[in-house]
């Protein structure tokens, strides 16, 4: 019998299920300091900052929307709004209201932009794989993306079921 069956029906995780979500949480997390700390030193870019420009990057002419960026790295728009601004400030990005809506605002990535987010992804690279990938067989990291997988999943599951009621 799996974890998974168990645990259903039940209204709260048992022993076994809470000892693995706290082992996932706190792995988590020391996994999110070491890399923010190792992002950090290395190429003086904060998670945050890394994740605008790798969205940034991505994007065609290198710009979205301020809102459509707030979905796509999870934010909530006030918080975009008030790092968008640190960053403006050091000229990795540039905003400007969208041509098709004087309401929205659009942000793009700069040369310094483009320059930094070259510099530091081989920097997080290397940190990925060194906090990451090593610790974990070929196996371990199939399993890895399987429950990954399944998580986003039943995440979005949920929240169609939310948006449905």
């Amino acid at each position: 019998m799996s974890l998974n069956e168990v645990g259903r029906g039940r209204q709260s995780p048992n022993p076994v299920e809470l000892a693995v979500w706290r082992e996932y949480v706190e792995t988590a997390e020391a996994i999110r300091q070491a890399l923010a700390s190792g992002l950090q030193s290395a190429s003086n870019v904060s998670p945050g900052d890394y994740a605008v420009l790798l969205a940034l990057s991505e994007a065609e002419e290198h710009r979205l929307r301020s809102s459509v960026l707030a979905e796509g790295i999870g934010w909530e728009r006030s918080r975009l709004s008030h790092h968008l601004g640190r960053m403006e400030n050091r000229g990795l990005i540039r905003r400007h209201r969208s041509g098709n809506d004087s309401r929205g605002a659009e942000v793009e990535l700069t040369d310094e932009g483009t320059r930094t987010f070259r510099s530091s992804s081989a920097s997080h690279l290397r940190l990925v794989r060194r906090l990451f990938v090593d610790a974990l067989s070929h196996e371990d990291l199939q399993a890895a993306g399987r429950v990954a997988t399944n998580l986003r999943r039943h995440l979005k599951d949920i929240a169609s079921e939310q948006e449905s009621e």
